[in-house]
């Protein structure tokens, strides 16, 4: 799953939470859009590594 997929799954859950009391359930929806977010985070830095890694080969 990606950081985006991740985080509107999150969301989900923790509406789903919300709305039926389930605290666990919010709580696990809210996890996992921390979750989305250290991975899109994570994807960033892949991105500008490869980047770099482009543009000192290309030199």
């Amino acid at each position: 799953m990606s950081g985006d997929s991740d985080k509107f799954a999150g969301k989900v859950k923790e509406a789903a939470g919300d709305i039926t009391g389930d605290q666990d359930l919010k709580a696990e929806g809210e996890k996992q859009q921390v979750a989305g977010d250290v991975k899109k985070a994570g994807e960033k830095v892949k991105d500008k590594a490869e980047e770099l890694g482009e543009k000192i080969k290309g030199d």
